[in-house]
């Protein structure tokens, strides 16, 4: 359970500056969310000599991806646990600590904004929206991949599944928006179209979360995230273990010869700052 009087945003943060969530993170899901680093680096048009702000930057790969393509790359997170990673990972490219929702920067300022994965994590999505067309110089593209609906990113379907068959979800947490608010592809475009932007997209990325042991994504989830986590934690231990068996049950189903290929797809979402639109601060 989590303190009544703990915010949204304070839960989050706390989460993700513990310097084990973020190792576990980086060593279990990294290697799933780095697969649609590409097709979001060109949703959001960067090439070479383009200037890049990646929101919500996290272990800085799709920043440093993007410098890998000749750009001028900035990456931002409120997790100051998470920029040392992001710094000690590509000491070459910038990094800072900011809020999402306040950007430290001036209007007009970037080609491209990008977030990966980290719009659910935000208490005021629509305010990152309009923080990032604030940022962006008109005719500049902002693009955000998110976790497709449970149902097709499987370990959170079986996690959330098993959770409803064997514990409880109401445990106390904070009240904040839906983890999968985004995954709806009209809910992509409203958001968008309401921050300012023009010509939305929507698309599914595949992405697999490979694994020997059908135990390592209960593990994973149970260590490297914080929703999720808290969730998990906040069972009582038979529930826990009702889980944790459940999900291996499911995991098991993917198997492929000395491997398991968990289907987990982003929904990926841009669109356009409209040219001829300047920002106010």
């Amino acid at each position: 359970m989590t303190s009544p009087d703990r915010t949204f945003r304070e839960f989050e943060q706390a989460g993700w500056e513990d310097a084990g969530v973020v190792a576990n993170y980086d060593e279990h899901l990294s290697g799933v969310t780095t697969q649609s680093v590409d097709a979001l680096l060109e949703a959001a048009g960067v090439r070479g000599g383009s200037r890049l702000l990646d929101v919500a930057t996290g272990a800085g790969y799709i920043a440093g991806a993007a410098a890998q393509r000749g750009a001028e790359a900035i990456g931002v997170d409120f997790s100051a646990a998470q920029v040392r990673r992001a710094r000690e990972n590509y000491p070459a490219v910038r990094f800072e600590q900011a809020d999402a929702e306040a950007l430290p920067f001036d209007v007009e300022s970037f080609d491209a904004v990008v977030n990966g994965f980290g719009m659910c994590h935000l208490p005021n999505p629509d305010l990152a929206l309009r923080e990032a067309f604030r940022v962006l110089k008109p005719g500049g593209r902002v693009a955000f991949t998110v976790w497709d609906v449970p149902e097709r990113s499987v370990a959170f379907g079986a996690m959330y599944g098993a959770v409803r068959d064997h514990g409880s979800m109401d445990v106390g947490l904070p009240v904040g928006p839906s983890f999968f608010m985004f995954s709806d592809p009209e809910q992509s475009t409203r958001a968008l179209l309401a921050a300012g932007f023009v010509s939305p997209s929507c698309s599914q990325v595949p992405q697999v979360w490979r694994v020997s042991d059908p135990d390592e994504i209960f593990r994973s989830l149970a260590e490297g995230s914080v929703r999720a986590a808290a969730t998990i934690r906040a069972q009582n231990p038979a529930a826990r273990e009702a889980i944790r068996a459940s999900m291996r049950d499911t995991v098991a189903t993917y198997r492929r010869g000395d491997w398991h290929d968990v289907p987990m797809p982003a929904a990926l979402a841009s669109a356009v700052k409209p040219s001829g639109v300047t920002s106010n601060r």
